[in-house]
């Protein structure tokens, strides 16, 4: 079941989406969190930090679990997801690293490596799980077509998600990566609570399809239709065809 909350602003859904999540991170001390890179998250990444800063949140026994990260890109790379991760959350609060866990996108093994992360993933169930959404529906990395029962898996990058990304890499789609490893449909579905957010007129018609629309890979983020669980904050213009 989708609730559906609407946010005049990204700042707006930002507060919003912590204000979803912060009492399983007060109660919850060594609670599980699934967590997603991308612009759209860092305004709620801010206010967790914050809390934490006055206070309020420990994060030092809780464990995370990251979507996704792209297939040959060293670490130290400032667009890795893992360095993406250190720099708008982990450095900032009292985590242990040795907890925090992103796919290994450098793996000799690739296949090996996805199948320790859903094995980890369902050792370690996730209490809320944080999402945007691509202008295509996607959700993690898994794209238009990806079958709902996948777990974690390698997956081609389609020219409009590396297009979307670009602005990450001085606008140059030939340094995107054009692989990744993401958590599988099957794995996402099995956090306790998801907490999706959107924000921009490009994420509206995948919104409008993901809560309006039938429950298809064509859309993959549809499948949030089937979970009994699931907070979606959207702006105004990420909401623009569901109002009301």
């Amino acid at each position: 079941m989708i609730v559906l909350q609407h946010a005049k602003d990204y700042d707006e859904m930002s507060k919003i989406a912590y204000q979803a999540i912060r009492e399983i991170l007060i109660n919850k001390p060594d609670a599980v969190l699934g967590l997603a890179t991308g612009s759209t998250p860092i305004g709620l990444y801010k206010e967790m930090i914050k809390d934490y800063e006055a206070g309020n949140v420990s994060y030092k026994n809780m464990v995370s679990i990251n979507l996704d990260e792209y297939v040959g890109l060293p670490v130290e790379h400032p667009e890795s997801y893992r360095s993406f991760m250190n720099r708008n959350l982990f450095d900032h609060i009292d985590i242990d690293k040795n907890n925090t866990h992103v796919p290994n996108g450098l793996a000799d093994d690739v296949d090996q490596a996805c199948a320790d992360y859903t094995a980890f993933a369902k050792a370690h169930p996730i209490d809320v799980q944080i999402l945007g959404i691509g202008g295509n529906g996607h959700i993690g990395f898994n794209e238009p077509g990806t079958a709902f029962s996948s777990n974690t898996h390698k997956v081609e990058l389609k020219e409009n998600t590396r297009k979307d990304n670009a602005r990450f890499f001085d606008n140059d789609l030939s340094k995107v990566p054009t692989h990744a490893i993401t958590l599988g449909l099957q794995d996402i579905m099995g956090a306790k609570l998801i907490v999706l957010l959107a924000s921009g007129a490009g994420k509206a018609k995948a919104i409008k399809e993901m809560v309006l629309g039938p429950v298809t890979p064509d859309c993959p983020a549809s499948i949030l239709q089937t979970h009994p669980n699931v907070i979606v904050i959207a702006d105004e213009a990420a909401s623009y065809y569901i109002k009301g």
